[in-house]
């Protein structure tokens, strides 16, 4: 009889405190209609999906539908998700509410079958011509707080070439606790150019929480989201390469050590004054991220080169965007991509108190947003001479 109290007891801890520990985990999130079941027609969204694609285009598919000569079986049910996107600069989305929402600083992840259809005809929007839109696309998952409200990138997938169903896993840890969720096929990035292409989905999994693994923890230098409220918008993304300007040519390394003092970016050192504006050379992110290429190394150490043989100089990091992006988006990238550089350049040893930034989004272009060269122009990084004492 001596051990039948501290197995009760036992069991009794077990009792009170196994509920919470399961809730501390937080809860699987469902969706409604996961594997896109309806009856098969074209521009229509399934039951329980919203359409939250461009508005001026037609609504995605319910497939496999004759109209497009989409005839593959389904993974899951009798029917699936087609979207495409367009030559037109114009692309396809759905969304819904989550049955509850994600929170704050718990790590979740989600699966769906992805595939891309050999045939997908319809019309070339930018020819007026019979078209195949065959081209792979990617797919991308927001949260937001509305039915379409693309707030925070949670995470996408690479290119769907594969001709047959494959799972493709994801996982996200959301920046606010959103209540809806929204699934948008997108363009290859970089991409200069919108094409025709399409993807098949098909059999979403639950939202299930995850424990937040190490890498998930720490992430990458991306754009954080706000906590105040947008409109539903759609944004394109910007593209990856931030600046396009020549740098000034090296002969010798005592060349680059005495010109690392006297100029930056071909801009004499007698040139600077208060609020002159340099365009730096090759400083480049991952696509829709602040994470610094390596190939941007040689600029940031010219410019950190430049701070630390010059210590009366201060200056402003200013990031910009092109004009594609939503200007909530634009501004947050750019801030983000400025807050990387000046962060590289602290972490060099330039006292925080001389390094400043800035992300400027879209507001300030230098070029045409209309060609694919403008956009690169209007896509750059700048430093602003803000005191030279």
């Amino acid at each position: 009889m001596k051990f039948v109290w501290p197995l009760a007891m036992s069991l009794l801890l077990f009792i009170l405190f196994a509920p919470a520990t399961a809730e501390a985990q937080g809860k699987a999130i469902s969706l409604d209609n996961p594997s896109f079941e309806d009856m098969p027609r074209h521009s229509m969204t399934p039951r329980y999906w919203s359409n939250c694609g461009s508005p001026d285009e037609s609504p995605p598919d319910i497939q496999p539908e004759l109209t497009f000569q989409v005839s593959k079986p389904a993974y899951a049910g009798a029917t699936y998700l087609g979207m495409v996107v367009r030559d037109n600069d114009t692309w396809e989305a759905v969304g819904q509410l989550l049955s509850e929402p994600l929170q704050l600083g718990d790590c979740y992840s989600f699966s769906i079958k992805l595939a891309r259809s050999l045939s997908y005809y319809s019309v070339s929007r930018e020819k007026n011509v019979p078209a195949n839109y065959i081209k792979p696309v990617k797919l991308r998952i927001w949260g937001g707080f509305g039915t379409c409200d693309k707030r925070e990138l949670l995470d996408e997938s690479p290119l769907v070439s594969n001709p047959d169903w494959k799972e493709f896993e994801f996982k996200f840890e959301p920046g606010a606790s959103y209540t809806h969720i929204v699934l948008e096929a997108f363009y290859q990035t970089p991409s200069l150019f919108p094409y025709n292409g399409n993807l098949l989905l098909d059999d979403a999994s639950m939202i299930e929480p995850l424990p937040c693994s190490q890498e998930i923890a720490e992430g990458p230098q991306d754009p954080e989201p706000t906590n105040q409220p947008l409109a539903s918008v759609t944004p394109r993304s910007p593209d990856p390469v931030v600046t396009r300007v020549v740098t000034e040519p090296k002969n010798t390394p005592t060349n680059n050590q005495e010109a690392s003092s006297t100029s930056l970016a071909g801009v004499k050192r007698s040139e600077m004054t208060a609020g002159k504006t340099i365009t730096l050379d090759d400083i480049q992110f991952e696509a829709d991220s602040s994470r610094i290429i390596p190939a941007s190394l040689p600029a940031l150490e010219e410019l950190r080169n430049f701070l630390a043989n010059n210590s009366d100089v201060i200056i402003e990091v200013g990031g910009h965007t092109n004009g594609w992006a939503d200007a909530r988006y634009a501004e947050t990238l750019s801030t983000a991509r400025a807050k990387s550089v000046a962060d590289y350049l602290v972490r060099k040893g330039i006292p925080r108190s001389r390094v400043r930034y800035k992300g400027y989004g879209k507001e300030v272009p230098i070029d045409t947003n209309e060609t694919a060269a403008g956009r690169k122009r209007n896509q750059r990084v700048e430093i602003k001479i803000l005191d030279v004492r």
